[in-house]
């Protein structure tokens, strides 16, 4: 899949529809503890999503870029298998964690923790209190928040949706960016060795284009490898299989029929609809603010036991970067 790797400082002025869910995962799964205990305030409730998507919005503001996060509704219910499935993973992964802690295996504990992540419905409240605070605006979709993102950089209304995932690009995301909100040095899975994660970002145009398909066929070679809306996929099919199936004939029926004990639990049908017209709303506006200094100050260091000094400097940066920005994007205007 062709990607280019970017530097964000390059995006400044544009404006980016953020997978919330996605992101806030990301951060519960890797700002903990060594021994993968989440960060948590006097009272026990975790805060480390607050703590990344403080930190790293307040740092893509200052670059001068415009986040709008957006946050999942009620899924499909064709999704409901997929959620039964990372259910039972986390339930295993908080097995292994518990174990490797009385073996005193921190390492091993810290692996197994970032997989136990949950969304408790006081994180997500929490997530758009401190956006409201920050100034950044955050959107309510109907159903899968993907869709939604993919839907606004599709009408214009941002210039790149972001995600850790794929699955943006079936929603027909022009733009993707992957990596916003985990760039930097990071430690690979049970092996001492950090890899540096950067921004990149894939065009759908650019995937069509070097597979010599449509947007429609890319669902279907989706389809046969497996989605959140039917996880197994076709046994023994994956990305390069699937997409010489469909190159070779056209459609996912005609390939499936060339295939032996080819069984769609589901009728593809359903699947495309999902991704083809997707649930979602224009009921939203964007509309970026300078942040509420005191709002931020008395919700994450007196609700929320943050270090006012560290919040109050990040806040001061954030504010200055983009008012920096704002100007350099409001000359390049006027002498373009």
């Amino acid at each position: 899949m062709p990607k280019t790797t970017i530097d964000l400082k390059n995006l400044s002025g544009k404006s980016i529809a953020i997978d919330a869910y996605n992101a806030l995962y990301q951060f519960l799964a890797i700002i903990r503890q060594p021994d993968g205990t989440p960060l948590k305030d006097s009272t026990g409730k975790v805060t480390s999503h607050l703590s990344g998507l403080f930190y790293r919005t307040a740092n893509l503001v200052q670059m001068g870029i415009k986040p709008v996060y957006v946050f999942d509704g009620t899924p499909p219910a064709l999704k409901e298998v997929e959620i039964k499935r990372r259910a039972r993973i986390k339930e295993e992964a908080l097995v292994h964690y518990e174990r490797a802690l009385k073996e005193g295996k921190i390492e091993e504990a810290r692996t197994y923790a970032q997989a136990t992540s949950r969304l408790k419905d006081y994180m997500t409240a929490d997530s758009k209190r401190l956006l409201t605070q920050m100034g950044v605006p955050w959107i309510q979709a109907p159903s899968e928040g993907e869709a939604q993102a993919a839907y606004l950089a599709k009408k214009g209304d941002t210039d790149y949706c972001a995600s850790q995932d794929y699955d943006s690009l079936l929603f027909g995301a022009p733009r993707l960016i992957r990596n916003v909100t985990i760039s930097g040095r990071r430690k690979l899975p049970r092996k001492n060795v950090y890899i540096e994660v950067t921004p990149q970002i894939v065009e759908l145009d650019q995937v069509l284009k070097q597979l010599n398909i449509t947007h429609k066929q890319l669902i279907d070679i989706s389809i046969l490898m497996g989605t959140d809306f039917n996880p197994d996929g076709i046994k023994g099919v994956g990305p390069k299989t699937a997409a010489k199936l469909i190159q070779q004939h056209g459609t996912l029926e005609k390939a499936a029929s060339t295939l032996k004990h080819a069984e769609f639990p589901v009728e593809p049908n359903r699947i495309r609809e999902i991704f083809q017209h997707p649930k979602v709303t224009d009921n939203y506006h964007l509309t970026w603010k300078e942040p509420n200094v005191e709002g931020v100050v008395n919700f994450l260091c007196r609700e929320r036991d943050f270090s006012e000094d560290r919040v109050r400097k990040a806040l001061k940066k954030m504010i200055e970067g983009s008012k920096k920005a704002k100007g350099k994007v409001t000359l390049e205007k006027f002498f373009g």
